[in-house]
């Protein structure tokens, strides 16, 4: 077997990710995954569509104004609309004025969509393609094709797909990309008629699937073996009805079974998929490929005595090399790579069995079996660890706090206030604040009481909120999950709190946030 050229993998999660049913980004969120996914590795991160809301407008504002050090960030879009000027199209504008290096437009394939839905004639519709891609060439952007339908409209005239991504190649567009829009072709039909695009347009293409077949993966991987160079998808398989082809079981499948390069290291791959479902508030799926919690998880007899003798008897990959880690139930040192990995990115030196490595498994299991999760909250994590190393010396003392809220009759107002009082270095502090809601008002007078002490603490500002109840059973008595992300418009980091009480979940998240900066930038 020939050695297989590089394959690019590109993220579509906060764009075709967000289509997803339940699926919700603000746009520091998007930021943040948008960050992790460049420190980890990907090489194009497709932000939105630029003029389609106004989160997908300041994301792209921003991103504009950052370092990227890996991806090329990718506005999407479409081609021109039919019987206009491409000059003349706003929101073909809108995709330059984004800024970004590269742009995906998408364009109709399937005639029954060319002349039922953007109701042009066929050769308007090759016209479309070729100027929106010149056009943006012009302007110095990579262009990425997307053949929408593709393998549906080949089925029904080959002829007339072949001819729609010869116009985006000779028009100048550096990629074709073959998209199963429906997610309902076979293996083989993809691979067949992958085969037969390349020879068209005497170049690769890329591929994105769909998974409303449950071929997703298979789907991207024949694609792969007839020579796509180019896999789409997002982390964890968000999208579209059933989700799109899931990034988190494609990318070791290529890397680690086929050996096809992907220039990426996947021990991070663990953390990623973690870290995009608790900004989602998606619950994690135990039983993911690769990265789910059960992936690598044995519950003892046979399977156990097996693998602590020879791993590879019953795991078909060292889950070292996904970030993940073998479980044995009836082990208590399960878990202490993850800690040791966490420990050493915030410098803090560990060694595996060490006193200090248990103290800090063991606070972190007692953690999350009350409902703490740490994967979006990692200033949370490094206050933990050195909290357990006796490190952590507290920079306040809480003496109490109170909320109360009062709505007027009259005009339904709610007014919320709340009290706090603290002793900083020996000095109390009383203070009283109001806010839109309790926890704004917290979070104000925890800062004025801070204030005097610190006063660069109004560099930081909470840009995110999220709740989730834990165990839903217990109806309104249920515990809570909160968790804040915080920036001072350099960073940003996350910070959660568990409790019965919402406004403590709240107020252990927001001293949180608050203590990191502080013991970061003061300290």
């Amino acid at each position: 077997m020939k050695p297989h050229p590089q394959v690019s993998i590109y993220d579509t999660t906060l764009r075709d990710g967000t289509q997803g049913t339940g699926i919700s980004f603000s746009v520091s969120d998007k930021i943040r995954v948008a960050e992790k996914l460049d420190a980890f590795g990907v090489h194009y991160i497709e932000g939105g569509w630029p003029g389609s809301n106004p989160k997908d407008a300041a994301f792209f504002a921003e991103a504009a104004v950052r370092n990227w050090r890996n991806a090329r960030i990718t506005a999407f879009g479409m081609t021109r609309r039919g019987k206009m000027k491409v000059e003349e199209d706003p929101q073909v504008q809108l995709l330059l004025d984004a800024r970004t290096p590269a742009v995906t437009i998408v364009g109709k394939t399937w005639p029954l969509h060319v002349i039922e839905v953007f109701q042009v004639t066929l050769e308007e519709n090759l016209a479309m393609i070729a100027d929106t891609v010149a056009h943006l060439k012009r302007h110095g952007r990579e262009v990425l094709y997307d053949a929408e339908h593709f393998f549906d409209s080949f089925r029904d005239d080959p002829e007339y797909s072949l001819k729609t991504i010869k116009a985006a190649k000779d028009a100048g567009a550096d990629l074709i990309v073959l998209c199963d829009t429906n997610g309902g072709s076979l293996p083989q039909w993809v691979r067949d008629v992958t085969a037969k695009a390349i020879s068209a347009i005497g170049a690769p293409v890329g591929i994105h699937t769909h998974n409303d077949s449950g071929l997703g993966i298979a789907n991207a991987l024949a694609a792969v073996d007839v020579g796509a160079c180019q896999v789409q998808g997002t982390i964890n398989g968000y999208g579209e009805r059933v989700g799109n082809c899931d990034l988190t079981t494609i990318m070791p499948t290529l890397q680690l079974k086929l050996g096809i390069p992907l220039g990426i290291d996947l021990t991070g791959l663990c953390e990623l998929s973690a870290f995009v479902d608790e900004l989602a508030n998606v619950p994690r799926n135990i039983r993911a490929p690769y990265v789910g919690g059960a992936a690598f998880t044995h519950k003892g007899g046979l399977h156990v005595h097996a693998v602590q003798k020879l791993a590879r008897t019953y795991e078909h990959i060292d889950p070292a090399l996904v970030g993940n880690e073998r479980v044995i139930s009836i082990s208590d040192m399960s878990g202490q790579s993850n800690v040791l990995a966490r420990a050493e990115a915030l410098g803090l030196k560990l060694t595996k069995g060490s006193t200090e490595v248990n103290a800090v498994l063991a606070e972190v299991k007692r953690l999350e079996s009350l409902g703490y999760e740490f994967e979006a909250a990692e200033a949370s994590f490094g206050l933990l660890v050195r909290a357990s190393l006796g490190q952590r010396v507290p920079l306040f003392t809480l003496e109490e706090y109170h909320c109360s809220y009062r709505r007027s009759s009259s005009d339904q107002a709610v007014n919320c206030e709340a009290t706090v009082r603290i002793r900083v270095d020996g000095a109390r502090e009383y203070t009283v604040e109001q806010g839109d809601g309790p926890v704004n008002a917290l979070d104000a007078a925890l800062r004025k009481a801070l204030r005097p002490s610190y006063p660069e603490i109004d560099e930081v500002r909470l840009t995110d909120y999220k709740v989730r109840i834990i165990n839903g059973q217990a109806g309104t008595a249920a515990r809570t999950r909160v968790l804040v992300t915080s920036t001072d418009g350099h960073e940003s980091w996350g910070t959660v709190g568990v409790s019965d009480n919402i406004i403590e979940a709240s107020w252990l998240a927001l001293v949180d946030a608050l203590e990191h900066w502080i013991r970061r930038k003061v300290k």
